[in-house]
């Protein structure tokens, strides 16, 4: 299942099932798991390890340097996980000694085309990339995370699980699990309800969780302020301790 016209190196790994299109390149290093499928025209370079029942489509870059001008040809690598959809275009680059050593990507996702994940990210599991979205490096994106058209975030930042990242949005701060957050420079917009009652949060989760907002972001008090009002009410629900604990350990501060 392999295109005689694709160009696979003999030291690449590939498992059974595996389909690559034509003019595709596969490096040294490079392993495939079981059932991936690779499109026409894309390269990939190792050292990089792709897992079960992927989809890449066309012209994509994966595995490629760094972008760090610090890089010196050391042997970092890109971890990707199973069932993830890669679109046309996309870049996700290898990791640097200088950080984590790796970038990594993990299961269920779906990744647009145009999108950019730079050195040293890590993506958590079922995110969604919508075209352009960008990662510049050290940036973490947590389970379930969306991310809209064109948006930009910025290095070392965390956007926090179940949260939305409006289209053409410019984020320098971490992202608190669960909001919705738009603008340039980003700002919040409440909580993503939607997207909490599409994956079955519980009506009483979500109205402790827009108690914890009111806290955090209406009623005028610092955040350390606020983390110590919300405490009193973080201990019933795991989804309100979860984002108090996500702001007391955010290093460059939130969206607020």
């Amino acid at each position: 299942m392999i295109d005689e016209r694709a160009v696979v190196d003999p030291k690449a790994e590939i498992a059974d099932g595996v389909t690559i299109g034509p003019y595709s390149i596969i490096g040294p290093d490079v392993e495939i798991g079981a059932d991936t499928w690779i499109g026409p025209h894309v390269v990939i370079k190792g050292p990089c390890r792709i897992g079960r029942e992927n989809r890449i489509f066309q012209f994509s870059s994966i595995g490629e340097e760094p972008q760090d001008k610090k890089y010196g040809g050391e042997p970092t690598r890109l971890e990707i996980g199973d069932r993830n959809v890669i679109r046309e275009y996309c870049t996700l680059n290898r990791g640097t000694v200088q950080d984590l050593g790796y970038t990594r990507i993990g299961n269920d996702n779906w990744i647009m085309a145009y999108v950019h994940i730079a050195h040293d990210c890590v993506v958590g599991d079922n995110t969604i990339f919508a075209n352009n979205a960008t990662l510049a490096g050290h940036v973490n994106i947590e389970d379930y995370a969306i991310l809209g058209g064109a948006c930009l975030i910025h290095q070392f930042c965390t956007i926090g699980a179940h949260s939305f990242v409006g289209m053409g949005t410019a984020t320098a701060k971490d992202v608190p699990p669960f909001l919705m957050v738009s603008g340039q420079p980003a700002e919040p917009h409440g909580l993503n309800v939607e997207g909490l009652r599409r994956r079955d949060f519980s009506p009483e989760a979500i109205k402790a969780l827009r108690q914890a907002y009111k806290i955090i972001y209406r009623s005028s008090l610092t955040v350390p302020k606020a983390l110590e009002e919300l405490a009193a009410v973080k201990g019933e629900f795991e989804e309100v301790a979860r984002f108090a604990e996500f702001i007391a350990g955010s290093e460059r501060g939130i969206v607020r």
